[in-house]
């Protein structure tokens, strides 16, 4: 099934029991792009313009609870529940053959523990600007980390982070865009677009539960117990991560080598921050197609 969103085609598959929206343009060997927060799939237009033009099959998803992704109500939304959303989702579109992933933010999160649980389901691995979960939770207090991810207590509460966000056209997303990017950086026309999506019924406190269940157990899936623990393995997919020379979790990034025992490589991408692909994207293009191709 597909529909038309804008200027793109949507596709839709049922996986892991949830009707999932994709982009999909190309053909080739198949890499999946994985969006962050606040983001939505066509964040990586300008990847998958120059991934489709070298002869991959590009494929990005709207993560569970983004529209035009199924919201569903009383459902999970815990990291071992997404990661079996992107195992299904993989397997459908490559039953066969592993393939290649790119993951930013939110992307990179899910992305590090596939890698982890299913490393047969991964040829190479792109991951930005968040560090290693590890690492993470070694740094979760020091207090310049603590600032930096402010949202992720503040979304903690209950009903009063929705409103906060949706107030004044939701200016607390223009407010994350501004403070997670270089100087000067202006990205509106992508901006509305997720303002657009995240008004959508139930999609803003879906993409908040992310964080909620973070850090409150019983909103994760009891039954997902063993993917957990798989999770938390050393990561043997080759890994190339990149972040903004400009964000603070550079220098968290830079310590995260210790968990891989595949190949690895980090970079830093000069004059930009947090969304790196889309401050400097013809610099991360390069970095993609230069780690895909080894």
């Amino acid at each position: 099934m597909k529909t038309k969103r804008g200027d793109d085609v949507v596709h839709f598959v049922t996986v892991n029991g949830l009707k999932m929206a994709y982009l999909d343009q190309g053909s080739g060997p198949i890499v999946l792009l994985l969006h962050g927060f606040p983001d939505i799939a066509s964040t990586w237009e300008k990847q998958i313009a120059c991934l489709t033009k070298n002869g991959y099959r590009a494929v990005a998803p709207f993560l569970r609870g983004y529209a035009p992704t199924e919201v569903p109500t009383g459902a999970f939304f815990d990291k071992a529940t997404l990661v079996e959303d992107i195992a299904a989702l993989i397997r459908t579109i490559s039953p066969n053959a592993p393939i290649d992933m790119v993951g930013q933010d939110w992307g990179a999160i899910i992305g590090y523990s596939v890698c982890a649980a299913y490393p047969e389901l991964l040829k190479r691995a792109v991951l930005m600007a968040v560090p290693h979960p590890m690492i993470v939770a070694q740094n979760l207090l020091v207090p310049k980390h603590v600032h930096r991810s402010f949202h992720w207590w503040f979304f903690q509460m209950e009903k009063f982070p929705e409103e906060a966000i949706l107030a004044n056209d939701m200016a607390f997303i223009d407010y994350l865009w501004q403070y997670w990017t270089v100087a000067g950086f202006e990205d509106q026309a992508h901006i509305r677009l997720i303002k657009d999506t995240l008004k959508q019924p139930g999609v803003l406190t879906a993409t908040l539960d992310y964080y909620r269940a973070m850090f409150d157990a019983s909103k994760a899936d009891p039954a997902l117990s063993q993917t957990r623990e798989k999770m938390n393995g050393v990561i043997a997919v080759p890994t190339l991560a990149l972040c903004g020379a400009e964000d603070l979790r550079a220098e968290l990034m830079m310590q995260q080598e210790p968990y891989f025992s595949g190949e690895y490589a980090f970079e830093l991408i000069p004059q930009s921050g947090h969304f790196l692909h889309r401050e400097q994207p013809t610099l991360v293009n390069h970095a993609i197609l230069d780690w895909l191709k080894q």
